[in-house]
């Protein structure tokens, strides 16, 4: 069953490039993989009809329980030949009804067959929340395949109004299922079903679940976005919204009747919504002259008698039920194709304008007739053999119960109530086989011309399913063989229920005749009626409400976001910040008698921290930026110093690399910047802002207290160093964990990096990243600084200082450089091999590289950063992330998992032996991403900016000589 969900989606990721290859014909290619689909679920009905359901399961997400659990039983087995058949029937429609130069066709190919393969998952799902998935898959392809052109208003404002809805029901049936699920200890539904759990719980968890079926289904308060769903093509229309996608919610309450129909409110909820939306849609459909809305509210109206049907939860109201559904599916796809051929024939859907199709389209309204006298409920068709069970199970459940727990009045209530809603039926199959394919006088009538011919495949698709409409309805014998599996889930009736077209003259043939014949008489009077429809119209609807809803949601979020949202970071900060100290802060409170704290290990970390608080509040005070940030970085040296103190030297390396690295770009970013952060007269403001500072500073160290005093069990940390050694071949924790144990989250975090520099990248360089790499001989050294020739056997190191003028040299500071920029390359190649073992790593190498870069670019300028580092930041940070990544992927190839690490010691000879492990590779990656990133900052705030002021210097002198 795997392989043939996965053969649907393979289908429909080649569909678009087949229909552009192919055009509109296409579509009968694809058509053959849900037609063979059809065909070995078909090829499976012996063993279902001996009650031998197919079952499977793949793993999937081991880690919460979720399997690919899949199931065919006699439910699944006709809801799957609905699904492929009719979908193989309307693909092959597809093929006459699009034309070579209708835009958007292979889209529309590849979505509609995903949608196949999402409803097949649905109907097959065996666990609950992989059937949530299906659910919401086909949720999406539905508002895709609505909003097929973009271009027409009402399609988008359809497929927005689908989405919505359906997204809705889905979320409150995900809830549903995992209380249901959570009550039952699993989520595989054939266990739930076997043994149902009970309680408050569980009641809550199906309503909610009903809540999704009912939204899906469109009955009441939700029925308005399948009429206007309408504006999707003929096609979507047929499928979805009359054979296959409404049809979930009738799947899942069938599905969960016999393990939850005695469940409190479930027959009051379902038999008083589907009593109401079956009358609602029946009457509103009386009221269309355009043949796919009659056809959509008599849609809706039908939905509601089949969730009433199921709803009851008898085993004779599951086997009506079940024909019903599959009656319903045969004869709405047929009108809904019909409406199609119409529509391209004549060009227009307006019964007041059409007239006399039934000669020039005869076989075309063969079908329809037989069709629409299937959905009136006439023999020999399915839907009187279905219609005719409904009112015979009913009848039961009226006279003495039949074990629905349902009163006498009850029962009679929901009699009248299909008899009424027949007869509604009755009464819009007339309507639309007259307004269809009569001969009568109209105005402006398009089919006074004469209507082109018809292909015959695209009448192919209606007459089979007519076709099928009539044969089963006399194959009521085997059709109950079928469906008796799961009607025999419900306990036994009153009655032994059974398919035929003779039940005997009796109650039931008498009610059918009324139905019928109130039917004729309502469409006999349709002018009287309409006149009295007119009259009671009204400008209310549940429609109109979402409307209204929408906009009031779109207005509040409007109000609410001018509110909030007023362009102010400050604003933004100080709410984030209030949040935090009022909400969690105030947790705190309750902990606070039993909170141990120890001041101090020795009096040095008291000094040290006097000194961080010093720091910190002379940031606050000040008012040069350039003195601010030194502050800070006073802050982030005194950390790190007390990481030493506490024995963790490589945070404190890492500390210091970072807090350099940190200074350096702010004090390249500063040069555009006012020396002060503001020239205007300090506001009261800053007396709340330094009481939230404090506020927030007090929490934060209240949350690390209390995280420290709240441990009751020993601490991790105590087995890591051995641990360490035996998982990662490593001394050094802090390394191992971050290239070993958690290996993923680093990855993540240097692609998080690699996004950033992107970023950097887009909003700073116009050129490519490299576009300023120049060789020292390409140099164009400004006014007044005299080339330094170097000839054959002679490199001037430093090259680039020769660009600078003479005031902004520094000999001693090139000297220094000269002395410590290979140095601090050598220390960077020590820190990456060695920091598996002792203080260092990728990440602390490449901080050290490039610190190297930066004092060189402080020495020499930009033209000496290009010549020290003559490559594209951005290829070094992509090489990285590979090489990174190819260290994750490489043990695959050993038969070893992702990220898998492995120990090896390298002799060297009289150096002795070096003990590497092969997660040095990923420590690579990450040496090239920060190196890269750190290249690229100094571009961007180094090079450019120096080029900015040059510019602007240049622009200045050229103003001041005019």
């Amino acid at each position: 069953m795997l392989v043939l969900i996965a053969a649907v989606f393979t289908a429909a990721a080649l569909s678009p490039w087949l229909v552009l290859r192919a055009g509109p014909r296409g579509f009968l290619l694809i058509a053959l993989v849900p037609l063979a689909g059809a065909a070995w679920v078909a090829a499976q009905g012996p063993s279902i009809v001996d009650g031998v359901a197919l079952m499977e399961a793949h793993p999937w997400v081991g880690s919460i329980g979720i399997d690919l659990a899949l199931t065919l039983g006699p439910l699944q087995w006709v809801m799957a030949l609905i699904v492929l058949g009719i979908g193989a029937l309307v693909l092959g429609y597809c093929a006459w009804y699009f034309g070579d130069s209708d835009p958007g066709v292979p889209r529309f190919a590849g979505v509609l067959v995903a949608f196949v393969g999402a409803m097949l998952g649905l109907v097959l799902a065996d666990d609950l929340l992989l059937l949530y998935v299906f659910w919401e898959l086909t949720t999406v392809f539905s508002f895709l395949l609505i909003g097929h052109d973009p271009g027409r208003r009402s399609s988008r404002r359809a497929a927005i109004q689908a989405l919505m809805v359906t997204t809705l029901g889905g979320l409150v049936l995900l809830v549903g299922a995992l209380i249901v699920g959570g009550q039952a200890g699993t989520f595989r539904i054939s266990e739930i079903l076997a043994d149902p759990p009970t309680g408050t719980a569980v009641t809550v968890g199906v309503h909610l679940m009903l809540v999704g079926a009912i939204s899906k289904s469109a009955l009441l308060p939700f029925h308005f976005w399948l009429p206007s769903a309408m504006a999707a093509p003929t096609p979507v229309s047929a499928y979805l919204h009359a054979a296959s996608m409404v049809k979930a919610g009738v799947y899942l309450v069938a599905l969960l009747a016999p393990a939850f129909a005695g469940v409190p409110g479930w027959r009051a909820v379902l038999l008083v919504l589907g009593v109401a939306t079956m009358l609602l849609g029946g009457v509103r459909a009386l009221r269309q002259h355009d043949l796919k809305l009659l056809l959509a509210y008599g849609t809706v109206s039908q939905l509601g008698l089949l969730v009433l049907v199921l709803g009851v939860g008898t085993r004779s109201t599951m086997l009506a039920g079940l024909a019903l559904l599959v009656a319903h599916a045969l004869f709405k796809a047929t009108l809904f194709l019909t409406v199609g051929v119409i529509d391209h024939s004549t060009g227009t859907r307006d019964l007041r304008r059409l007239t006399g199709l039934g000669r020039r389209l005869p076989v075309l309204a063969v079908a329809a007739t037989a069709a629409a006298a299937s959905m009136a409920g006439l023999p020999p068709l399915l839907g009187y053999v279905a219609k005719e069970s409904v009112l015979t199970a009913l009848l039961d459940v009226a006279h003495d119960g039949d074990g629905s727990g349902l009163s006498h009045l009850s029962g009679w209530l929901l009699v009248s109530a299909v008899v009424l809603g027949s007869a509604l039926t009755a009464a819009y199959s007339a309507r639309f086989v007259w307004g269809a394919f009569a001969r009568r006088e109209v105005e402006a009538a398009p089919t006074a011309r004469a209507v082109p011919a018809v292909a015959p495949g695209f009448v192919a698709a209606p007459v089979v399913l007519a076709a099928l409409s009539l044969v089963l309805g006399l194959l009521g014998g085997p059709l109950t063989a079928v469906l008796d599996g799961q009607a025999d889930l419900l306990p036994p009736g009153a009655h032994e229920p059974k398919l035929t077209l003779w039940h005997g003259v009796g109650l039931p043939l008498l009610l059918t005749a009324a139905s019928l014949t109130l039917g004729a008489l309502l469409f006999v009077l349709r002018e009287p009626v309409s006149r009295l429809q007119a009259r009671l119209a009204h400008d209310w609807s549940l429609e109109r409400s979402y409307r209204a809803g929408m906009r009031l949601l779109d207005r509040s979020a409007v109000e609410i976001t001018g509110v909030l949202q007023r362009g102010s970071a400050a604003a933004y900060l100080a709410v984030i910040l209030l949040v935090v100290v009022v909400l969690p802060g105030s947790t705190l409170l309750d902990g606070l008698g039993d909170l141990r704290v120890r001041a101090w290990d020795t009096p040095v970390q008291a000094v040290v921290g006097v000194v961080i608080v010093a720091a910190a509040v002379m940031t606050t005070r000040s008012r040069r930026r350039l003195r601010a940030v030194l502050l800070v970085s006073v802050t982030g040296y005194g950390t790190a110093l007390l990481f030493v103190l506490h024995g963790a030297p490589d945070l404190a390396l890492t500390q210091v690399l970072v807090e350099t690295l940190t200074v350096v770009v702010f004090v390249l970013a500063l040069r555009r910047l006012p020396e002060y952060f503001t020239d205007r007269p300090l506001s009261r403001q800053r007396y709340f802002r330094a009481a939230l500072g404090l506020a927030v500073g007090v929490v934060t160290a209240g949350f690390l207290l209390m995280a420290g005093a709240a441990r009751t069990a020993d601490p991790v940390s105590a087995a890591l160093p051995q641990e360490a050694l035996d998982y990662g071949g490593g001394s050094n924790i802090v390394n191992v964990i971050l290239v070993d144990t958690r290996a993923w989250d680093t990855l993540g975090e240097i692609a998080v990096l690699v996004a950033a520099a992107t970023g950097v990248a887009s909003l700073v360089f116009v050129n490519a990243r490299g576009a300023d790499i120049r060789r020292v001989q390409d140099i164009a050294y400004p006014a007044g600084v005299q080339k330094i020739a170097t000839g054959p056997g002679r490199r001037a190191w430093l090259p680039g200082s020769r660009t600078l003028a003479p005031e902004k040299r520094s000999i001693i500071f090139e000297v220094i450089v000269r002395l410590i920029f290979h140095t601090l390359v050598v220390i960077s190649i020590y820190l990456l091999l060695a920091g598996h073992n002792a203080p260092g790593g990728g990440f602390a190498a490449g901080m050290t590289t490039g610190l190297a870069l930066v004092v060189r670019y402080l020495a020499g300028g930009r033209y000496e950063l290009d010549e020290a580092a003559p490559v594209d930041a951005g290829r070094l940070i992509g090489s990285g992330l590979a090489i990174a990544a190819l260290a994750a992927l490489l043990p695959l190839a050993v038969g070893g998992e992702v990220l898998q690490s492995a120990v090896v010691d390298v002799p060297l000879l009289f150096l002795g032996e070096l003990h590497l492990v092969t997660s040095v590779l990923f420590d690579v990656g990450v040496y090239l991403v920060v190196v890269g990133l750190v290249l690229d900052l100094l571009r961007a705030l180094g090079s450019h900016i120096d080029r900015d002021i040059r510019r602007a210097r240049r622009q200045q002198k050229a103003q001041a000589a005019a």
